[in-house]
């Protein structure tokens, strides 16, 4: 995080300073990585710091989702604030100081690639302490490996932006190409776009409890409605309480003699229910 960190510092410094919006655009765009890795961090801190805390009914998980979502916010800000600088350098261009300017790109490159090795290399590793209240076995090490994923993922992205600014930079030094680097800006707010619109999505999703449509529920329905007891589903509410967790609240019709320890029972073969409510409707059956 503080390794991304000062790169961004440094390129948005030298973009403006050299009048790149190539170099500009690809540390607002690695501003988007520091962000998020600051974000991360606070939420691991504030969430040991709660780990015990009862009144977080189902732990301190989501603090990372709404920090997330607030970065998402603000870096649509930041995508809005590069597009119009990069189209105001497009119809009014500026003398680039292309030398220094492919330096700090350059620099910036070897950076994200540095930050993507270190991911590649630690994601499948241990993690330390969790307090996130997952399950220490291998389902929901796999729903970290992802989350890990998704990181070294972000920071290619940053590589790439990183590789845009060379090449925009390179051919306005090489051809006179000045127009390439305003483009490079245009092309890296896009992406900070995409990224935000996608993070956006993803955390509102789960801020908002939209899981119904999750594979879980499905699973759900399978285990209640094929069992060996007659059961039909009256209500059923399905919420993510962490990274591949989920709580879920059934109401059951049966004409079985069975308690609400049968059917938890039952949907434990699911290890992503950590939390299972039942209640249970029993009706005569009509012969």
């Amino acid at each position: 995080m503080v390794l991304t960190a000062v790169m961004m510092v440094i390129e948005i410094a030298g973009g403006w300073w050299f009048n790149s919006m190539a170099v500009l655009a690809d540390g607002w765009h690695m501003s988007s990585h520091a962000l998020a890795l600051g974000l991360s961090v606070f939420a691991y801190a504030f969430a040991r710091r709660h780990a015990n805390n009862e009144r977080f009914a189902f732990g301190t998980w989501k603090i990372e989702i709404l920090g997330g979502y607030t970065s998402a916010i603000l870096l649509l800000g930041v995508a809005a604030l590069m597009a119009f600088q990069s189209v105001e350098r497009l119809f009014a261009p500026q003398p680039i100081r292309y030398t220094q300017a492919i330096a700090i790109a350059v620099v910036g490159l070897l950076v994200n690639l540095v930050c993507a090795w270190w991911l590649r290399d630690h994601h499948d590793h241990g993690h330390g302490h969790d307090h996130s209240h997952e399950p220490s076995d291998g389902h929901a090490a796999h729903h970290h490996d992802l989350n890990q994923r998704s990181a070294y993922l972000h920071v290619v992205a940053d590589a790439a932006t990183s590789v845009l600014a060379i090449i925009a930079l390179i051919g306005g030094l090489l051809w006179g190409a000045s127009w390439l680097d305003p483009i490079m800006g245009i092309v890296g707010a896009v992406l900070v776009t995409v990224w935000a619109i996608g993070l956006l999505r993803d955390s509102g999703r789960v801020l908002l409890d939209a899981e119904m449509d999750s594979p879980v529920v499905a699973e759900i329905r399978e285990v209640i409605e094929q069992g060996t007891v007659p059961a039909s589903i009256a209500d059923l509410h399905v919420w993510r309480v962490g990274r591949g967790q989920y709580a879920c609240l059934l109401s059951l019709v049966t004409t079985a003699h069975v308690d609400a320890a049968y059917f938890r029972q039952a949907l434990s073969v699911h290890e992503e229910l950590v939390h299972v409510t039942v209640e249970i409707d029993h009706v005569a059956m009509i012969v």
